[in-house]
């Protein structure tokens, strides 16, 4: 190679040929991921602006004034239906039958979706067919439950009363929907046939995500079944269960379609919940500022549950979860 080539190459780059600065470089790689970002979560959050942030708005909006529904909010009475909500005698029993839901959907609605759960992942036959029956009534739509149940708890010739008369247990009959004392208990058997299905198959993904030499080193080291299922079944399946109870939370807590197609709230209030008295002011009796005020007491009540929820239970389950997405960058 000649002398020339290696003093050419010698010669120091022009500006037009000089790479850019090194500092340049991050800048201009944030930027380019921030633009990637925007551009993929701006559709979305258009979305939840429009559909979302926009009704959430307008009904709080709408609770400051005495308004039928028709023509525009003209009579403002600030936070007049809001007082209104504390001295309701319906609102507040709207929040002691939901706190009632909310637990008997805790104490015995998720066990038992468990219990099944761990049931169905042994080594049973026919398995397959047990999930897919058990799963099938969450399948159903509201509609179609309420409609089956009405029938089946119809007194004196429903299903029910029928299945228990015939092994002797007349006593047992009732009016079921009809009457205040069995109507939520009655209403909760519906629930927890409707969505525990639901919940199980939430479970057996957990428990399929448990590794097995797991269990079987705990059975080498004398670990009785209970003691398994406590120890190393409990614990594993916990970011599960911290979910299942989360959605069941938030679903009882804003029941609506199933009670309605059953009692419409009836009788005389005793298994009406927040969202069916916020239908009933808002599309019957036509007081739609008292029902926005309603409504945006629901929010505030599912919004201060989910963010304490999160931040007091589900800490561990979102910190881990940040930090996997982190190490995989």
């Amino acid at each position: 190679m000649s002398t020339s080539t290696y003093v050419k190459d010698a010669r120091p780059p022009t500006a037009a040929e000089a790479p850019p600065p090194a500092n340049r470089r991050p800048l201009m790689r944030r930027f380019t991921a921030w633009l990637t970002a925007v551009a993929f979560t701006l559709p979305a959050l258009i979305l939840f602006g429009a559909l979302v942030l926009t009704p959430i708005l307008y009904a709080l909006y709408v609770s400051l004034f005495n308004w039928g529904g028709f023509g525009s909010p003209e009579d403002y009475v600030g936070i007049d239906n809001y007082t209104r909500l504390l001295d309701d005698p319906v609102f507040l029993g709207d929040l002691w039958r939901g706190l009632l839901l909310v637990l008997f959907s805790i104490a015995v609605q998720l066990p038992f979706a468990l219990a099944m759960a761990v049931a169905l992942n042994q080594k049973l036959r026919g398995r397959a067919v047990y999930r897919m029956l058990f799963f099938a009534p969450y399948v159903l739509s509201e509609v179609i439950t309420g409609v089956l149940f009405m029938m089946i708890f119809s007194p004196d010739d429903g299903l029910a009363d029928r299945v228990l008369g015939s092994v002797g247990l007349d006593g047992l009959g009732g009016l079921w929907f009809a009457d205040q004392d069995t109507v939520l208990p009655t209403l909760f058997l519906v629930m927890t046939w409707k969505y525990f299905g639901f919940h199980m198959m939430l479970y057996l993904a957990g428990l399929q995500n448990i590794p097995a030499e797991l269990h079987e080193a705990a059975r080498i080291d004398g670990a009785n079944a209970w003691q398994r299922f406590r120890h190393v079944t409990l614990p594993l399946l916990g970011p599960t269960i911290r979910i299942s109870i989360f959605l069941s939370v938030i679903g009882a807590i804003q029941l609506f379609d199933l009670v309605w197609v059953v009692t419409q709230g009836g009788p005389d209030h005793h298994s009406e919940t927040m969202a069916v008295t916020l239908f009933q002011f808002g599309f019957k009796r036509y007081q739609m500022g008292y029902a926005s005020a309603i409504s945006i007491a629901l929010f505030l009540i599912s919004l201060v549950f989910a963010l304490a929820y999160q931040r007091l239970v589900m800490r561990r389950d979102t910190e881990g979860a940040l930090t996997t997405m982190r190490g995989s960058r």
